[in-house]
């Protein structure tokens, strides 16, 4: 931190919003007791654990919050743009920090310590006041509301690895995209690499998005979209390979923390050479777009990404339930409403990777009926030593529909959940084989044989996470849909009193039905969890099937689920669903 400096007046105060109504008595008093200093990039405010002896005040830049995911990792929360109060939660409260605040661009702050601030009050009691008030208001809110639209990403780098790519179009027809959301944008170049940070900022407050664009290049415009980034997007073709090291050492926050998506242009005729695994991997990505040349939907979803207008859609686990997931699709296609990103958990996984593979509605019903529903996958039993069935019906069935794709490479950006045995954690999977992914997803303990992944063993998503709404938080920044299949009912009392024996069960109903201790193995995995609850109320639109006469494991039940998926999301989208979903 730079040393304290006199020129912070009473009317700089005043331009924080927090303390734009403190009497002016106050504001004179704190601007003697405050500290303005500078922050680079990349640089850390505070860590969780640490204490909160001060309450920060950012004046310009910005600022990123970050939380610690189960697996150590830092989960990215939200930016933190001028004029916001920061570590107030924690100071009024006496407590350390429980997230961490990061310099995602060269920042300046304002700090008043803690003996300042309690001199402050007693003589000011109003501004206590002001923020009590603003802190209880923030408690009461989720997180998309505590940061509101300014925490979102509003300046994307764009940068062409190769001279081929016209960052000048793609940028135009970015902002075209983003004018028909009702989002204002502004389009930079090299032509402003001389421009201050305060240009910059003024950029950013008069505009919804901004847009700058260079190539690939060791050259101050470069490295400086780097540094004004919230987001990078590094624009690659399929019939080029992606050069090694792709980018140019740098230790601008956006390649830091990850905040880099690669938009793949795909060009029609092309001889491809490479694929999103070979460019996710080389930019250190986290998402793959692909934008077909010409496909007006693709822009459509970039734009709506930068925008904040996203749409993720959530599918739980639930057996047979699940068939409810492909009718409130057919719902939501039938209102104009396209999906941006997807997930789901065990037969919900799969019905999503269908989606994100570009599968229509006849696809879709074709392909799951001749999994599912024409003969069951899981009836290839075993006397048991890790499971009921051998697992290589589904094995197979999986290798003929998904084949060798890659996660990175379907249509829309996908996830799937599984729970890793060996570390008690969930497992998010975004990359790499799909067939592999959802053998993972759908392993349900004591039915399927568990998957083993890296020297990890992995059973059914549904044990640890069946409705991953939180994960889909952390892949986008707009609306989320979570439709949950896992309801109560779905036991038959009778088949658990006075049991038959195995061979006895067999003799009754012979090898082609299931066990009782399917569908009790099935039930006790779908249970819902202490988070289910939290989920549901994360949601932005919560869609809830009545499939509880369909038995968890009823395969041939197709017809009543769909059904009751497609009329559920009807009546969802009547109560005033589809408005916030509209693209506009």
């Amino acid at each position: 931190m730079a040393t304290a400096t006199p020129l912070i007046t009473a009317e700089d105060l005043a331009g924080i919003s927090i303390l734009a109504d403190a009497p002016k008595g106050a504001l004179k008093a704190a601007a003697k007791a405050v500290e303005w200093f500078s922050l680079p990039g990349g640089r850390p405010l505070f860590n969780p654990g640490d204490d909160a002896d001060s309450i920060f005040f950012l004046r310009s830049g910005v600022l990123g919050v970050f939380s610690t995911a189960e697996d150590g990792t830092q989960d990215f929360v939200g930016h933190i743009r001028a004029g916001e109060p920061v570590g107030e939660m924690a100071f009024l409260s006496a407590a350390p920090h429980t997230a961490a605040v990061f310099a995602m661009r060269d920042s300046e702050l304002i700090r008043l310590p803690r003996a300042a601030f309690d001199k402050l009050i007693k003589r000011h009691p109003t501004l206590m006041r002001a923020l009590a008030q603003m802190m209880v208001t923030r408690m009461r809110l989720n997180r998309r509301e505590r940061y509101g639209s300014a925490s979102e990403p509003k300046v994307f780098a764009l940068l062409a690895t190769s001279p081929t790519i016209n960052c000048l179009h793609v940028a135009n027809m970015l902002a075209e995209a983003l004018g028909k959301l009702g989002r204002s944008s502004v389009i930079v170049g090299p032509e402003a690499e001389d421009s201050s940070s305060e240009w910059f900022d003024q950029l950013e407050r008069s505009h919804d998005v901004v847009l700058l664009y260079s190539p690939v290049a060791d050259t101050h415009w470069f490295r400086l979209c780097l540094r004004q980034a919230d987001r990078l997007w590094i624009l690659a073709r399929p019939d080029a390979h992606p050069s090694e090291p792709l980018l140019p050492p740098d230790r601008s926050p956006a390649r830091m923390f990850r905040l880099v998506d690669v938009l793949l242009l795909h060009n029609k005729g092309a001889r491809a050479v490479s694929d999103g695994c070979d460019w996710k991997r080389a930019a250190n990505a986290e998402r793959v777009f692909h934008w077909q040349q010409g496909s007006k939907e693709d822009v459509a979803r970039i734009a709506r990404t930068a925008a904040g207008r996203s749409i993720g859609l959530v599918l739980s686990g639930g057996g047979a339930r699940s068939y409810a997931h492909i009718g409130a699709i057919r719902a939501l296609g039938d209102a104009g409403i396209a999906i941006d990103f997807v997930g789901g958990t065990s037969m919900g996984a799969i019905i999503a990777a269908g989606l994100a593979l570009g599968w229509d509605n006849e696809m879709m019903e074709r392909n799951i009926r001749d999994a599912f529903v024409h003969s069951n996958p899981l009836n290839d039993y075993t006397l048991p030593v890790v499971a009921l069935t051998r697992g290589r019906k589904v094995n197979r069935r999986l290798e003929r529909f998904f084949g060798q794709t890659q996660i990175e490479n379907l249509d829309i950006p996908f996830f799937c959940i599984s729970s890793n045995l060996s570390t008690g954690c969930a497992t998010i999977h975004r990359d790499g084989l799909l067939r592999e992914a959802l053998r993972a997803s759908i392993a349900l303990p004591g039915v399927l044989p568990p998957a083993v992944i890296d020297g990890a063993v992995h059973v059914d998503g549904a044990v640890i996470n069946n409705f991953p709404v939180d994960v889909m938080a952390h892949l986008h920044r707009g609306i989320t849909v979570g439709i949950d299949v896992a309801r109560e009912k779905g036991l038959n009392a009778q088949d658990f009193i006075n049991p038959p024996g195995f061979f006895g069960w067999v003799l009754a109903n012979g090898l082609q039905e299931a066990p009782p201790i399917a569908s009790l193995l099935m039930r006790t995995a779908t249970l819902p969890h202490g988070n289910s609850k939290h989920a549901r109320d994360a949601v932005d639109v919560l869609v809830l099937p009545d499939v509880t006469e369909v038995e968890l494991r009823d395969w041939k039940a197709y017809d009543t689920a769909v059904e009751a998926g497609y009329l559920s999301m009807v009546n969802a989208l009547k109560d005033g669903a589809k408005a916030r979903l509209s693209h506009g």
